[in-house]
C-alpha cells in the first residue's frame, strides 16, 4: 500500500466529513456567519479602543495648552510686581487647570514670561508607551501703543 502525503490526507478526511454532513442533512459551512459576526465584533472593538485613545491624547493635549497659556498669563500680570516674577502665581494657575507646571522662565529684559506645563495623559490602554502632554506659553503685561501726534498721521496719510 502506497503512502500519502499529509495534505492528501487531510483532503481525504474533509471529503468524509463532508459526505458525512450532507448524509444528515447539513451543509458542511453551517455556523460561518458566527465567526464572521465575531470578526466583525472584534474589529468594531478595536478601532472604538482605537479612536477613544486619540481622543484620550488629544484632549490631554488641549488641557495642557489651556492650563499653560493661563499659567502664563498669570505669571505675566505679576510679573513686574513679584520678586519670582509670577511663577508662583502660574504654578497655583496650573495647578487649578490639573495640570503640572515644568518650568517657569523669566526673562527680565524683553519682560516676558515662558511656561512649560504637561497633563497626565488618561484612558489609554495599558502598555502604550504615552507620555505627558505638554504644551509652552509665553506671555508678557500688555503696553498701550503710545499716542500718535498729528505730523505721525498726516506722514502715514502720505500728507504733507
Amino acid at each position: 500500500m502506497a503512502v500519502l502525503s499529509p495534505v492528501a490526507a487531510l483532503v481525504g478526511r474533509v471529503t468524509r466529513a463532508r459526505a458525512a454532513c450532507t448524509a444528515v442533512g447539513r451543509r458542511p459551512d453551517r455556523g460561518s456567519a458566527t465567526v464572521w459576526l465575531i470578526a466583525f465584533a472584534v474589529l468594531g472593538c478595536a478601532t472604538f479602543t482605537a479612536t477613544l485613545s486619540v481622543g484620550s491624547v488629544v484632549g490631554a493635549r488641549h488641557r495642557a495648552e489651556s492650563a499653560a497659556d493661563l499659567a502664563a498669563l498669570a505669571a505675566a500680570d505679576r510679573l513686574l510686581l513679584d520678586p519670582d516674577g509670577g511663577c508662583g502665581r502660574a504654578a497655583g494657575i496650573a495647578q487649578a487647570q490639573a495640570a503640572t507646571l515644568v518650568s517657569c522662565t523669566v526673562e527680565r529684559e524683553a519682560d516676558a514670561v515662558e511656561v512649560v506645563a504637561e497633563v497626565r495623559i488618561g484612558g489609554v490602554p495599558v502598555g502604550l508607551p504615552i507620555g505627558p502632554a505638554r504644551a509652552r506659553s509665553r506671555a508678557g503685561p500688555v503696553r498701550a501703543p503710545a499716542a500718535a501726534t498729528d505730523e505721525d498721521v498726516s506722514a502715514t496719510a502720505g500728507g504733507s
